[in-house]
């Protein structure tokens, strides 16, 4: 699940790097992703939406084993 959810992270970052943003994957565990947004998206004040709106419903349509999908 960890590698699926690597290629679907992947297929996001382009957008998430044009904004001077990147996420790094920390952990897959039981169908929650912990991910960790950087640069100018680790302190952007639409971080969570782009979270939930963005980066979760990908990762669910690509990844139908993703349950959850947490920042830190």
């Amino acid at each position: 699940m960890r590698e699926k959810v690597e290629v679907a992270l992947a297929q996001i970052r382009p957008a998430l790097l044009a904004d001077g943003g990147d996420i790094q994957l920390v952990d897959v565990n039981e169908g929650v992703v912990t991910v960790r947004l950087t640069g100018a998206c680790g302190g952007c004040p639409m971080a969570a939406m782009t979270l939930q709106h963005g980066i979760k419903q990908v990762l669910k349509e690509q990844v139908p084993e993703v349950k959850e999908v947490i920042a830190v």
